[in-house]
C-alpha cells in the first residue's frame, strides 16, 4: 500500500477507536506550538502512540509490519516528527545559528519518520511523489494564478493591520533580505513534505478523507502560529491548509502544491520586505 493510497472507503471510518490517538497526536501540536506547554505536548504525543499500540492489539494489528496499516506505527512516525520540531523554538530568526536549528528539526522531522518507516516498519507508508499525477489541468493553471491574485489582495492587509509582520526579524540589507526569501521558501517546502505527505498521508491509511485532512490541518495551523501567522492568522491558515490537502488528493502531485505553497510565500515574502520597508517602492496597495 502506497503512501497516496489509503484502505478502501468503506474500511475507513471516523468514529472509531484509532480517533483517540488520531486525536491525542494532533492535539499535541496546539500544546506544542500554541500555548506552547511543551511537557503537556510530550504528554500527548506519548499517551497517542500508548493508546494506538491498545487499539491496534485488541484489533489484532501487528505491531510489526503487516498487511493492514497500523495505527500504532502511523501515529508513532507522527509523533516523532513533531517531537524532533518541539525540540527547538519556531519563532523566526535569521542568522546562521537559526539555519542550522531549522535545517537539523526540520529535517529531522520528516527524515526521519521516513527512514523508520522504511527501515524499520518495512511499510514505505512516507513518499513523495514529485511527478504524481501527469500533467497539470486548466483548473491548475487557473490556481496558480488564483493564489497570486488572493495572497496580494489579502496578505497585505493581514500582516500589516494585525502587526504579525513584526514577528518576523526586520529586513533592511541584501543580506537580511536574501535570507529571508530563502527562509520563507525552505519552510514553505518542508510544510508539504512533513504536514501532507506526512501527517495527512499517515492518518488517511485509517480515515476517511475528510476526517483526516482535518487532523493534518490542526498540526498544520498550529505550527504556522509559533512560526508567526497569529492574530486573526487562523482565518487564513485553515483554510489553506484543508485546501492543500485536497489539492494533493486530486492532483497527486506532491510538486504542484509545493508549487502552490511556493506561490503564496512569495508574496509573504514580498509582503514582509514592504512592511519592514514602508519608505521604499511597493506593488502593494496598504
Amino acid at each position: 500500500m502506497t503512501a497516496h493510497t489509503a484502505a478502501p472507503v468503506r474500511g475507513r471510518s471516523t468514529w472509531t477507536p484509532k480517533l483517540v490517538p488520531a486525536l491525542a497526536v494532533c492535539l499535541a501540536a496546539p500544546a506544542l506550538f500554541v500555548v506552547q506547554i511543551v511537557w503537556l505536548g510530550w504528554v500527548l504525543l506519548a499517551l497517542a502512540v500508548a493508546s494506538a499500540v491498545i487499539v491496534d492489539r485488541r484489533a489484532g494489528v501487528p505491531l510489526a509490519r503487516g498487511e493492514e496499516p497500523s495505527i500504532a506505527r502511523d501515529v508513532s512516525l507522527v509523533a516523532i516528527g513533531q517531537f524532533i520540531v518541539s525540540l527547538i523554538p519556531l519563532h523566526a530568526e535569521l542568522d546562521d545559528a537559526a539555519f542550522v536549528r531549522f535545517t537539523l528539526a526540520l529535517g529531522g522531522a520528516v527524515v526521519v519518520p521516513y527512514v523508520v518507516s522504511r527501515f524499520v516498519y518495512r511499510d514505505h507508508a512516507i513518499r513523495f511523489p514529485w511527478r504524481g499525477g501527469g500533467r497539470w489541468t486548466w483548473w491548475q493553471w487557473a490556481w496558480l494564478g488564483g493564489v497570486i491574485v488572493l495572497g496580494y489582495l489579502i496578505l497585505p492587509f493581514y500582516f500589516i493591520t494585525s502587526g504579525v509582520y513584526m514577528n518576523w526579524p526586520a529586513v533592511t540589507t541584501p543580506d537580511l533580505i536574501a535570507r529571508l526569501f530563502v527562509g520563507v521558501g525552505a519552510v514553505g517546502i518542508w510544510d508539504e513534505l512533513f504536514f501532507i505527505c506526512t501527517v495527512f498521508v499517515l492518518l488517511r491509511r485509517h480515515f476517511p478523507d475528510l476526517t483526516a485532512n482535518l487532523l493534518q490541518a490542526i498540526v498544520f495551523v498550529s505550527f504556522l502560529w509559533e512560526l508567526g501567522y497569529q492574530a486573526w492568522g487562523p482565518l487564513l491558515t485553515v483554510p489553506f491548509a484543508i485546501v492543500q490537502g485536497f489539492l494533493f488528493l486530486k492532483t497527486r502531485s506532491l510538486w504542484y502544491v509545493v508549487t502552490v505553497h511556493l506561490l503564496f510565500d512569495a508574496v509573504v515574502f514580498g509582503v514582509l520586505v514592504h512592511a519592514h520597508n514602508p519608505g521604499a517602492a511597493s506593488i502593494f496597495l496598504i
